[in-house]
């Protein structure tokens, strides 16, 4: 798989701007980017770097190495999280069921090699989820002792329906790209090459639309899934006056009339 150069920091998360486009990789390669505290730390972080920067619009999370992530580093991190691991001063929640805020941007997953566990998980809490044709997914949790509890008990049901979720959350069995594109875990399956292009030609296009539009979309979807759609039909008029009084929107109108691509600042 094509890695970005040169990486930005010596923590075990890179950081590559690529315009709008933050690309956030996992680099604990020699552990085959299992998570410890810190790459959990890390990338919280990460996460939460992205979404203080006004001028980032998409972020796309990738794995360096051959391998997204071999999952949790249990001997690590078990008496930490037994404890109660706690999202960072600073930081946004990658996974969505930790106690800290969530981006309010779109995340993009591109996993190849392994893809276990915490690391499935990240993917359900993402918008957009691509792999390589070689990626291998597994919940082993149940064989481990524990459970899911990443979130994947909250939303693989929800994407896959019951008995296909079951399916792999009780036996911890593994399954290949194509059983996580029919389930609906992944959008686009592709060559190891070819990811990480893909993932930066989506997350490129998606940062050139209006980012208070995006955000908004992502809002009230969001709303849809978590609170239901009467809370979120209620919570339409307000976002809709909001939007339409900015400026991306005039220049919405600016471009469609003048034929032209929109330039949208976000403002």
């Amino acid at each position: 798989m094509n890695q970005p150069a040169p990486r930005a920091t010596a923590s075990q998360v890179t950081r590559e701007r690529q315009g709008h486009v933050l690309l956030i990789g996992l680099d604990r390669v020699a552990k085959r980017n299992a998570f410890d505290i810190a790459l959990l730390n890390d990338l919280s972080l990460a996460y939460g770097e992205f979404e203080a920067d006004s001028e980032l619009r998409v972020a796309v999370v990738f794995g360096h190495g051959e391998h997204f992530t071999a999952g949790l580093d249990l001997v690590s991190v078990g008496a930490a999280l037994a404890e109660g691991w706690q999202v960072p001063v600073g930081g946004c929640d990658p996974w969505g069921v930790f106690a800290g805020p969530r981006v309010s941007k779109p995340v993009i997953v591109a996993a190849q090699g392994y893809c276990l566990t915490i690391g499935i998980e990240l993917m359900l809490a993402a918008d957009i989820n691509l792999c390589a044709s070689n990626t291998r997914f597994a919940q082993k949790e149940v064989q481990r002792g524990i459970f899911p509890f990443g979130g994947a008990t909250l939303r693989l049901h929800q994407i896959a329906g019951w008995g296909n979720a079951m399916r792999w959350l009780l036996t911890g069995d593994e399954f290949d790209a194509h059983e996580a594109l029919h389930l609906g875990l992944v959008q686009e399956v592709m060559a190891s090459e070819d990811l990480l292009p893909r993932a930066m030609e989506l997350a490129q296009r998606i940062a050139r639309q209006a980012p208070l539009g995006v955000q908004a979309t992502l809002m009230s979807a969001r709303q849809a899934r978590y609170e239901g759609e009467t809370a979120a039909a209620q919570g339409l008029p307000p976002l809709v006056k909001k939007l339409l009084a900015s400026e991306d929107a005039k220049e919405g109108v600016r471009s469609m009339v003048e034929r032209r691509p929109g330039v949208f600042k976000g403002l």
